[in-house]
């Protein structure tokens, strides 16, 4: 039953009309939209989300497959050619699956409250579907059930998702709504309710990686109900109302020929009266078009934000792709009344900010929230006023959040570097003495480590596991810690955590020059392998010692002096990209992309190849820069090299192809790479903009051989966020030969200045 396709099968029918190889820059072109593919990243392991929503919005309103597994994740793999029905929120990227909540389903025929198996396909709900009868866009997707020949389309606002059925002529036409059913979670408690011939209410309760989540809905129906029925898993019930854990509700009534069934659903994580007041809010009509015209405008002015220039319509797919896959989450999850569901459990109402959900902190630090700062200012205060109620709530700042929920998956603190950045580049908004009491006091606690932070300056390796990485990590946030208590004037904090910072030089094994795991000050952990990588039961996070060495991005000096200086540094660093080893078979399928040890597709890498300018060889940093562009970006389903991992994957795609990159999570320095757009204007505040232009730029021009900064020679291989934000213009010439631009002391980058 399950469909595998092609690559090229699958690409025939997205964008037809740019089948030309070559792609003339027009400016007469605003539609950004028309260049992203939604289906790039649905194969291999992208996990990326595919349906209907806006950018950051709390519906994510889009197809589910019947099949389970680690690649549907978000509920959708190009591999798959069954729908069990349309659920509003959805995960894009995670290595972990989760929400799926509050499906609905279109069917005609004898009623089915269960979506059946492949075994038995009569015995439930699910529908095949043909990709040519598809159509995926920002904002909008459509589809045709093949089983039922009804035809689905679907778009949203914000919290309220809008479909539209097209039914063909039948007396016993439905729609199944399934509470039980989510994409990796149990429910624990599902409610449903007619609450006049027009509306349905409910909520549901669930667990899965977020252990308790709950959401609640309205549906309000462009059609009168003819019948109600409920089900408690596959019993019907007497009733229009029930409350268990597998409660289903299926709507009847007949339909003419091709008419059209419109159905809005609002959500909340407070309660059904809320969603209802999220629909009277942002869709209180029954114009499907207009509010796929509203999507399609929030979206286009999103992508609008960088405009670029390239030389082949793949680039242009790959850039605005990336940008639109950075803006699926963190999503909103407060009501439009300013209610929320807090990390304490309860409802809360503020609204000087929009509270968010979604937080995968461990891979976005690194360059999605930088990106952030540089297109999403306005966005800022609420992801870290979101935080911040979270710390309050919860006594710490989130790991990784998910419905008000602390998940606690991955090592360290990785919210303190997006505050302190936030803070260093003078964001405003927010209570600057809250968040940094925030980021102090979560990294002062005893837990995940930490106690063995403050009394032995590393964490054994036989009190837990992922030590060498949750260690260096907690040096990251140290670092960050410090230079936020400096620029504050806390000179004692300054010193403390400044020493700290440097602790991840405890973890550094001179003999055999690799970062690795330690019983006591003085025994290392063995037996001892640079390559190996055992998932969830080593001291590496996803990885291995050849890939966490260099993970010092906050203190590349330092880094350089364990090796003894450039030369070693770089010798070191040369083996990285070229040596081969077994990473053995519990290695996490996460290490990905992998151009010798190095592994674009798991994020600790994703710095690395920036530090060879530290050392003074910039042109190696082009060199693999390019690389890494072209090979493991593409157009095609499997066209991310590993899980997008909530915009990370795609935001460092944004970054480089502009030629930049913030090495550092938290001094604000924009390391340079080597571009492949032609030009890019960046839309700044108050009508400013930042103009890039890199002349001479082709596949075999990958080095950069001038700059110039506002009409001035420009010799720093690095900007300044300070720099950007001011607006200006940047021009880099590109030639075929590595040449001396940047190579100089005096033009390094640096993670002081």
């Amino acid at each position: 039953m399950l469909k595998y396709f092609t690559t090229a099968f699958c690409l025939i029918f997205t964008y037809q009309v740019f089948a030309q190889a070559k792609h003339t820059y027009s400016k007469a072109q605003t539609d950004y939209t028309h260049y992203v593919d939604p289906y790039i990243g649905t194969g291999f392991h992208g996990h990326v989300f595919v349906g209907a929503n806006v950018p950051f919005g709390a519906v994510q309103l889009g197809p589910t497959n019947l099949s389970k597994g680690w690649d549907w994740c978000s509920g959708y793999h190009i591999s798959d050619s069954t729908i069990i029905g349309f659920q509003h929120t959805h995960l894009s990227g995670t290595g972990i699956g989760d929400l799926g909540d509050v499906l609905f389903m279109p069917t005609i025929g004898a009623a089915h409250s269960m979506k059946g198996s492949l075994k038995d396909p009569q015995d439930g709900y699910f529908s095949l579907f043909d990709r040519k009868d598809e159509i995926v866009k920002p904002g909008y997707y459509s589809v045709k059930l093949k089983r039922y020949g009804i035809n689905v389309k679907l778009t949203a606002s914000n919290r309220v998702g809008f479909h539209e059925y097209t039914y063909p002529a039948s007396k016993e036409s439905h729609i199944v709504i399934d509470l039980q059913e989510g994409i990796a979670d149990i429910a624990t408690e599902t409610y449903i309710k007619q609450v006049n011939k027009y509306t349905v209410e409910g909520y549901r309760y669930s667990k899965g990686w977020a252990r308790h989540q709950r959401i609640y809905f309205v549906a309000v129906l462009s059609k009168p109900i003819e019948k109600f029925a409920v089900y408690d898993t596959t019993e019907l019930k007497n009733g229009i109302s029930l409350k268990g854990k597998a409660v289903k509700g299926i709507i009847t009534f007949n339909t003419k020929a091709g008419e059209n069934v419109f159905v809005k659903v609002g959500i909340s994580p407070v309660s059904s009266a809320n969603a209802l007041l999220n629909i009277n809010k942002e869709i209180p009509d029954w114009n499907f078009a207009k509010v796929v015209s509203a999507a399609h405008s929030a979206w286009n002015a999103e992508l609008g934000k960088i405009q670029i220039k390239a030389d082949s319509l793949s680039q242009y797919k790959k850039f605005y792709t990336a940008m639109y896959h950075t803006m699926i989450a963190p999503s909103t999850f407060n009501d439009v009344n300013g209610d929320y569901w807090g990390a304490d459990k309860k409802v809360h109402n503020d609204k000087s900010f929009t509270n968010l959900t979604t937080f995968s902190l461990w891979d976005t630090y690194r360059s999605a929230n930088p990106l952030y700062t540089i297109i999403q200012p306005e966005r800022i205060k609420d992801i870290i006023n979101t935080m911040l109620t979270v710390y309050k709530q919860q006594g710490r700042l989130p790991v990784w959040h998910l419905m008000a929920n602390e998940t606690n998956t991955m090592v360290g603190n990785s919210a303190v570097p997006v505050i302190v950045d936030a803070y260093l580049k003078g964001f405003k908004g927010f209570d600057a003495t809250l968040a940094y009491e925030a980021i102090k006091t979560t990294q002062m606690q005893d837990i995940r480590g930490l106690k063995y932070v403050k009394r032995q300056g590393f964490i054994p390796a036989d009190s837990t596991i992922e030590s060498v990485a949750m260690g260096l990590e907690y040096a990251i946030n140290d670092w960050c810690i410090a230079r936020m208590a400096l620029k504050m004037g806390k000179q004692g904090d300054y010193t403390y955590f400044s020493k700290r910072a440097k602790y991840y030089q405890n973890y550094f094994d001179k003999q055999t020059g690799f970062m690795r795991g330690k019983v006591s000050a003085t025994e290392w952990r063995t037996p001892f392998s640079p390559f190996v990588s055992r998932h969830e039961k080593d001291d590496y996070t996803e990885g291995n010692a050849w890939q966490y060495t260099w993970l010092v991005p906050e203190d590349v000096e330092g880094l350089i002096a364990l090796h003894g200086g450039d030369a070693g540094f770089v010798k070191k660093l040369d083996s990285l990209f070229i040596v081969k080893g077994d990473l053995g078979k519990e290695a996490s399928p996460d290490i990905s992309g992998l151009i010798g040890q190095y592994a674009h597709g798991n994020e600790p890498s994703h710095h690395i190849a920036y530090l060879y300018t530290f050392a003074g060889q910039p042109w190696k940093t082009q060199e693999k820069i390019r690389q890494i562009l072209t090979d493991f970006y593409t157009t095609k389903p499997d066209g991310i090299i590993g899980n997008e991992d909530v915009g990370q994957m795609s935001a460092w795609y944004v970054l480089s192809a502009l030629g930049i990159y913030q090495v550092n999570p938290a001094n604000g320095m924009y390391v340079f790479g080597s571009p492949v757009i032609n030009d890019a204007v960046i839309k700044l505040p108050g009508g400013k903009s930042f103009h890039v232009v890199v002349k001479n730029n082709s596949g075999a021009n990958k080095y950069i051989s001038k700059v110039s900064l506002n009409n001035k020679s420009y010799t720093h291989d690095y900007l300044l966020h300070n720099q950007l934000v001011k607006g200006g213009e940047l021009i880099i010439t590109m030639t075929d030969k590595p040449g001396d631009f940047g190579n100089g002391p005096a033009d390094r980058p640096k993670s002081i200045y």
